[in-house]
């Protein structure tokens, strides 16, 4: 427990200074942001700080920073340095930048972003790329939590499609509508979940490994037979949303086209990161005692846990809420498991069809036109669905691949923020150290994946360092070209 207090503590200290030293870097000012520029009563329309923020937290959350801490903390207390350097120096600086580059470039989606500093082609690239990442994971977080519903009545199917025409509904109005109303309501259910969590916590202070005595694959030292993965790099890619999500990069804009005021980027964007990755400590902490917790796991002191080890992280969720917070936990735990991914999915719809409007410049306002957008969107979607279903292990391949997708987008989104940078004459090295990392990180996994080359480590570890020194090279050899300019 102490390196979990340490490590919230370190978060909040993150965000009052070095989240203030990257607004000083970026120099918000009081120019007229897109809200009011381009108001149209869709997507471009003021909103409230608080609610700004809330959907925004809500948007970047979902899901990730609970399951992917559960799922993370199975490497053991490792998870806590990479939930607050992670959160801190990249996953808070790659939303921020994102978010306030937008509302630079009138709302921009990053697609947009990514052409205007990579290139035409690379956006091209990242057009289609970010297009289908959405589409993934609005298919992904259909199906689980109509899965969830089934359990307590009706089919699976029939819930299905109740949630597509949600998605459909919130996708097409305006965001201030549905979003705008109902998003703040479940994103304080998150938090008041993630809050009554830690009082839990601080109450029993129930003994966990600490950093200083367990800093080792603890998945892999209690199952060697069947954990499998190295902390490097399969921890950086379970643990995306409560460290640095390249999915992030798509929603800041959505809230970047809200704010009437440059100056509240730091509490909306890098604020909402940091709370996050407080949130990804909690269950990191919750998940650290219910499979490790001394004298006795914690899954051994809940009856209907019999999974152990391998609990899933939907189920962690359950059991603990239900157990520690009784009929509220209950709720809460449903609205975490349920309400938060659809949340998620939806925005994930509304983001893709603002993304490939601006590349057609297709004017929103007219409905036909968010039509002719959203049909063929939702019709991909459901043809992946319909795969997802038919094959047995459809959603962890899904799943799978959308997490090293995930990261490889936060790749291209530091990456654009580095030119930028460079091109302004400011501190790129703040985007730039994570960009060298998390290209790493990716091409690492890409090769030693089960799901991709599959290679063995040593060789895998060799080309990922190959990559690393290329990434170097490259920018050391772009960057000169660019001061001779």
């Amino acid at each position: 427990m102490i390196s979990f207090t340490l490590s919230l503590v370190a978060l909040v200290l993150g965000y009052l200074f070095y989240g203030r030293f990257v607004e000083r870097v970026f120099a918000p000012d009081d120019r007229v942001t897109p809200a009011v520029a381009k108001a149209d009563g869709m997507d471009f329309v003021v909103l409230p700080n608080w609610k700004i923020f809330m959907i925004q937290f809500l948007n970047i959350a979902g899901t990730g920073p609970i399951f992917g801490a559960i799922m993370g903390a199975k490497f053991g207390p490792a998870a806590y340095l990479w939930i607050v350097f992670g959160c801190i120096f990249a996953g808070a600086v790659h939303d921020y930048f994102s978010g306030m580059l937008s509302m630079r470039h009138g709302g921009a989606g990053l697609p947009e972003l990514i052409g205007q500093y990579l290139g035409k082609t690379t956006k091209s690239v990242m057009l289609v790329f970010t297009v289908l990442l959405l589409i993934m994971v609005g298919t992904v977080f259909v199906y689980s939590p109509a899965e969830i519903l089934h359990s307590i009545g009706g089919e699976t199917m029939m819930w299905v499609a109740i949630i597509f025409v949600y998605y459909i509904i919130a996708t097409m109005l305006p965001i201030d509508k549905i979003i705008g109303k109902v998003y703040p309501l479940f994103a304080f259910s998150l938090l008041f979940m993630a809050g009554a969590l830690m009082v839990w916590l601080f109450l029993h202070w129930p003994t966990v490994p600490e950093l200083w005595t367990h800093c080792y694959n603890m998945g892999a030292a209690t199952e060697p037979d069947k954990w499998t993965d190295n902390i490097f790099p399969a921890l950086f890619i379970t643990i995306a949303c409560g460290a640095i999500s390249g999915f992030h990069g798509t929603q800041s804009p959505l809230m970047s086209r809200c704010v009437k005021d440059e100056k509240m980027g730091r509490p909306i964007f890098y604020g909402a990161m940091i709370t996050e990755g407080v949130v990804a400590l909690i269950w990191a902490t919750v998940s650290a005692w219910f499979f490790y917790g001394d004298p006795a796991p914690g899954y051994e002191l809940i009856e209907k846990a019999t999974a152990g080890f391998h609990t899933s992280a939907p189920a962690v969720v359950n059991l603990v809420c239900n157990e520690w917070l009784g009929v509220a936990g209950a709720i809460l735990a449903m609205l975490g498991v349920v309400a938060a991914p659809i949340t998620s999915g939806d925005t994930a719809f509304r983001s893709g069809r603002l993304i490939v409007a601006e590349w057609l410049k297709l004017n929103q306002r007219p409905i036909i036109n968010r039509m002719y957008i959203c049909i063929p969107m939702f019709a991909c979607s459901i043809a992946m669905l319909i795969w997802q279903v038919e094959n047995p292990d459809g959603f962890n391949t899904i799943w799978q691949y959308f997490g090293f997708s995930n990261q490889a987008l936060s790749v291209f989104t530091l990456w654009t923020i580095s030119v930028y940078l460079v091109r302004q004459k400011k501190a790129y090295w703040i985007t730039l150290i994570p960009a060298l990392f998390m290209t790493t990180v990716c091409s690492t996994f890409l090769f030693v994946s089960k799901q991709a080359f599959h290679l063995p480590g040593n060789v895998g570890y060799i080309i990922g360092g190959v990559c690393l020194v290329v990434a170097c090279v490259w920018f050391y050899i772009w960057y000169r070209k660019e001061v001779k300019k």
